[in-house]
Order: structure tokens, then C-alpha cells, then sequence
């Protein structure tokens, strides 16, 4: 089973019809359920992207997309969280943010190279690839 961890922005993408990101991530997720992948996703990006979804699209798709997360998540530990500093700190040519920054600490931690995003950090941070619709 391919193990895919996915971020805020596949979450999102997928769910507002405005996204530019929209139709593609349908088809990841349409793709995930009819190969089997296991998706995969932190605490961090389930708060981000709840935030998100509350914010942009209201309280209502907010509530039910939270009451059935379609990824398992995995909670941030500790050290997912110092290694999230020290890649922000090494990292002084980009701008991860502390949520991206604990995704890659999870993503290794977990052993996972593919990730549904459509955030470029992904692929900046070097150890990632990520799942394309056309794939």
C-alpha cells in the first residue's frame, strides 16, 4: 500500500470548486481511494486546514470535514517538533513554515516520500515527491 501524506492545501483544493488546484485534486483523491493509498496527515494540518475551511468556506463544511478527516492522522511529536525548528533554521533561503517544517519531520519520521500538495515547499525541502493527477 503507497503511503501519501497530505497537506492543507490538497485538503482545501478539494473541496472549494474556486480553487485553481480543484479539479486536479479531486482526481488525487478519486485516484487514493480507487489504488489503495493510505493517506496520511499530522494534528498541525488538520488545525490549518479546519482553520481554513472555517475561514474561507464557513462553519458548516468546516464542522463535517473535521468530523471525518479522510487521512489518518498522526500526531506531532517532540522531536517531529525540534526537527521542525532546526530545518526552519537551516533552511535561511526559504520560508517553510512551521507547519510545513513539521510535515517534513513527520513524512520522515513515518518513512513517507509522497505527499497531495500543491505547495512548492514540498519539493524545495528536496526529499519529497509530489503525487500529480497525470501520474
Amino acid at each position: 500500500m503507497t503511503a501519501v501524506f497530505v497537506d492543507t492545501g490538497a485538503f482545501y483544493a478539494a473541496l472549494n470548486r474556486k480553487d485553481g488546484y480543484h479539479r486536479e485534486a479531486v482526481q488525487l483523491f478519486t485516484r487514493a481511494v480507487e489504488q489503495e493509498w493510505q493517506l496520511v496527515t499530522s494534528n498541525f494540518v488538520v488545525a490549518e486546514t479546519h482553520a481554513l475551511i472555517l475561514t474561507r468556506l464557513g462553519r458548516d463544511l468546516a464542522t463535517d470535514w473535521l468530523r471525518d478527516v479522510p487521512a489518518e492522522v498522526v500526531r506531532v511529536t517532540e522531536d517531529d517538533e525540534g526537527k521542525a525548528r532546526r530545518i526552519i533554521f537551516g533552511y535561511r533561503d526559504k520560508e517553510f513554515s512551521y507547519c510545513d517544517a513539521t510535515s517534513f519531520a513527520v513524512m520522515e519520521r513515518l518513512r513517507i516520500r509522497q505527499v497531495l500538495a500543491f505547495d512548492p515547499h514540498f519539493t524545495q525541502y528536496g526529499k519529497f515527491v509530489m503525487a500529480r493527477a497525470q501520474d
